[in-house]
């Protein structure tokens, strides 16, 4: 049941709660990530945003999966609607492009690179984690998916974005 302040809110005003929101859990996640790379290195840290990453990732899809009544396989436009609604959907800047069996995701302005670089902090190392979190998602929209980084920070390979994912679906008549 959703409280009497909720809503009461207009369309616009739940938007801008949504961004609000969205914005939160990112600060909340980067604030706990800090807090461990400060006292124990980046390795450590990395190592806890991973195991985080495992388990987020496929309760944020399930959820977005049931919200949008997805079949098991929903394939690329499936994947594609869920990508779209993820909890940093809306304050990131991507951008999909499909062909065939493939979806390449890129995120053209991150949130978190862009808070460290104003920081002075070095950069987020997040391919190992972004493999998990990208792949595990995929997986959870359907199964068939494998996913594999084109370009992300350590390894950037295309300096028109932050980072590059593709999505490849195996046996798409299935």
């Amino acid at each position: 049941m959703t409280n009497a302040a909720i809503q009461s809110l207009s369309k616009e005003a739940l938007l801008e709660l949504i961004d609000i929101y969205a914005k939160n859990w990112l600060a909340m996640d980067g604030v706990w990530f800090q807090s461990i790379e400060k006292k124990f290195g980046m390795d450590e840290a990395i190592e806890h945003d991973e195991n985080a990453w495992r388990q987020f990732t496929v309760i944020e899809a399930n959820r977005i999966k049931g919200f949008l009544g997805l079949p098991e396989r929903s394939g690329i436009d499936g994947l594609k609607k869920a990508l779209s609604l993820r909890m940093y959907a809306n304050i990131n800047v991507d951008e999909i492009i499909i062909e065939d069996n493939t979806l390449i995701y890129r995120t053209l302005d991150c949130r978190v690179q862009n808070a460290r670089k104003r920081k002075r902090m070095p950069f987020h190392p997040c391919k190992s984690v972004g493999i998990i979190e990208y792949s595990d998602f995929a997986k959870t929209i359907d199964d068939r998916f494998e996913c594999e980084a084109l370009s992300c920070f350590p390894d950037i390979t295309d300096e028109t974005c932050n980072c590059s994912w593709k999505f490849t679906l195996s046996d798409p008549k299935l």
